[in-house]
């Protein structure tokens, strides 16, 4: 086999055996790898209707065709499971070096069942594998653990882990590896933390196989060259990071603002990826064979820290109503130490801010600390605190905005979609975004098909972004080729300079199997269409491909964007006809027998 390593990894944690499987494939080429091949295990393998923290729940941790080869930004694993936070099925994405490592070690895929009866850790170096005592790492934070267990291990291996948000399931829990890098969205290091699985050292010495290196040389070299003259992969990101899109998205009027109740943030300059550059960054940092580097490494006091990425500055800055960059910097490095996501941790603090601001939390609950808007420093304890959950109210915001804002009796209040928090773009004032928003099979979510790439960026061309006409085409294509890029092992940001076509050729010359533009985007309407399908098996019905009744209802109030509204009523029917779906957003048996998807 050519790109993939041909072998599965099944690991059941409740009666401690250890399984390595031949990997399918024409099942792996037919749903690519990564996002998509391990969507088809849960789809086979997981009733969709059991709780995520039932043990019978499996997290599968994927690679893809082109993980770990010399693809750009090639070194992309997912992880899938049932999402505790929305009920969906949860696919988070993550980069850093890890996915390239069990690349090595020989593996497309980690089949993780069961659960443990005490804390433990995989430890894992090609053929070996050994599930160890997690004792003296279960409590600890991220980087506590990373350090740690890089004692025990051999000499380059890499760690991924939970911290405590995970052992404490908290519905927002991530995955971390590499130290800052985050499968971070829909709660999937709660599962991990469910099944009392700590961390996941490996080790590989092999590479994969390419069909055609020499042809791989030429196209990587097409792409890489492309990267280089795109404006935003050659010169923003590289430059200013992902914090780049502050005073873009702000001088469009569409940077949220204290809980999504404003559209333009006054203070963005404090927070924007110019100020980061000039006063806190340290140095530049980037993911395997990523020709991009994207990622900062930043400074605020005595705290160092990955990152901020511009979602997780938005997070700890304009949404809480906070100008103060050290603040965002602390609580992005507090939110990494405790293993949560970011978006929804910040996102959460502002639902609870607003709550608090309309008095429905009460000052008694508080102990001690401030809840209000531009509070940077009490927003920071927040984040420990909710880490730890510490407190009974730091344990209800633990659940997530939307558990946290029922809980007194104002749902409406948490801004996500199927329960997940939604990130740094009001869809009001841009409608393909807002379309994907509403659609997107994990809930509240950019990066299901990103919008803002032709809708603010101009890229691949430039679209109105108050129009409607045409939107429901332009979602069905970014979904479709995104779910092909989280599935195939490369990072989205790609995309903002590389085409369908070139996808194409960098697949086929790695696995050696022909592929056209065509090709890709049916695999990922194959893929887009299965987890629509696991979705309606766990219940979460179209009714739910909704936006909060602020962004559907209330016109933006101020600023560049003043008055515009989401026409996701308009647009939401075109979409489905658009996907082949019946006019109640159900795939019908026709599109699903086209695409082979089970139904």
């Amino acid at each position: 086999m050519h790109g993939y390593r041909g072998k599965i990894l099944r690991v059941n944690l409740t009666d401690r055996s250890i399984k390595p499987e031949a990997l399918k494939h024409e099942e792996a080429l037919k749903y690519i790898g990564g996002r998509g091949f391990g969507s088809k295990i849960m789809f086979d393998e997981v009733d969709p209707g059991i709780d995520a923290f039932d043990p019978a729940n499996k997290i599968i941790i994927a690679t893809g065709p082109m993980t770990g080869t010399p693809t750009p930004a090639g070194g992309r694993y997912m992880v899938i499971t049932k999402s505790p936070l929305t009920g969906t099925i949860a696919s988070s994405n993550s980069g850093g070096y890890w996915g390239a490592e069990l690349k090595f070690a020989g593996y497309d895929a980690l089949v993780i069942e069961g659960k443990a009866d005490k804390p433990v850790n995989i430890f894992i170096e090609d053929d070996k594998v050994e599930i160890r005592d997690a004792g003296h790492v279960w409590g600890k934070t991220t980087i506590e653990t990373t350090n740690e267990l890089m004692k025990e291990a051999p000499q380059k291996a890499k760690v991924l882990c939970i911290g405590p948000a995970g052992e404490k399931l908290s519905k927002m829990a991530a995955v971390m590896n590499d130290l800052n890098r985050a499968a971070g969205r829909s709660g999937v290091g709660a599962v991990v933390g469910s099944k009392n699985l700590k961390a996941i050292v490996v080790k590989g010495n092999t590479k994969p196989d390419i069909a055609d290196p020499e042809t791989l040389k030429e196209v990587v070299k097409k792409g890489r060259g492309q990267l280089k003259d795109n404006g935003v992969t050659g010169a923003g990101l590289p430059t200013y990071g992902t914090n780049v899109l502050v005073n873009i998205i702000n001088e469009q009027g569409v940077f949220p603002t204290k809980n999504f109740q404003e559209t333009y943030f006054d203070k963005a300059e404090a927070v924007s990826g110019e100020t980061m550059s000039e006063q806190f960054l340290l140095k530049r940092e980037s993911c395997f064979a990523c020709p991009i580097a994207c990622g900062r490494y930043t400074k605020a006091d005595d705290i160092e820290t990955g990152g901020p990425e511009y979602e997780s500055v938005w997070a700890f800055s304009a949404a809480c109503g906070v100008d103060d960059m050290k603040a965002a910097i602390k609580a992005n490095y507090w939110s990494n130490e405790m293993g949560m996501d970011t978006i929804s941790v910040g996102v959460t603090i502002s639902t609870a801010m607003e709550l608090y601001e309309k008095g429905y939390i009460k000052d008694n609950e508080l102990n001690g600390l401030g809840l209000k808007f531009g509070d940077g420093d009490s927003m920071v304890e927040w984040v420990k605190k909710i880490g730890m959950r510490d407190g009974a109210l730091a344990s209800k915001m633990a659940e997530g905005s939307y558990r946290l804002a029922e809980s007194y009796g104002h749902p409406e209040l948490s801004m996500s979609v199927k329960k997940q928090e939604l990130p740094a773009y009001d869809p009001r004032g841009i409608q393909g975004q807002g379309l994907q928003y509403a659609t997107s099979n994990r809930g509240g979510c950019h990066v299901r098909g990103y919008l803002i790439s032709p809708e603010i960026l101009g890229l691949p061309e430039k679209l109105d972004r108050m129009e409607k006409k045409g939107k429901p085409e332009w979602v069905k294509i970014f979904q479709d080729l995104t779910a092909f890029i989280d599935s195939c092992g490369m990072c989205l940001f790609t995309s903002f300079a590389l085409t369908a076509d070139d996808y194409a050729d960098m697949f086929t010359a790695v696995t050696g199997h022909k592929h056209t533009a065509a090709d890709i985007l049916e695999a990922g309407d194959r893929i887009w269409n299965l987890e629509r399908v696991w979705n309606l098996k766990a219940g979460i019905d179209p009714s739910q491909d909704k936006l909060p009744k602020r962004l559907m209802e209330d016109a933006i109030p101020s600023g560049p964007s003043k008055g515009q509204k989401s026409a996701l009523a308009e647009l939401l029917p075109l979409y489905y006809k658009e996907r082949g779906w019946d006019e109640k957003g159900i795939p019908t048996p026709d599109k699903l027998k086209a695409l082979g998807v089970p139904s």
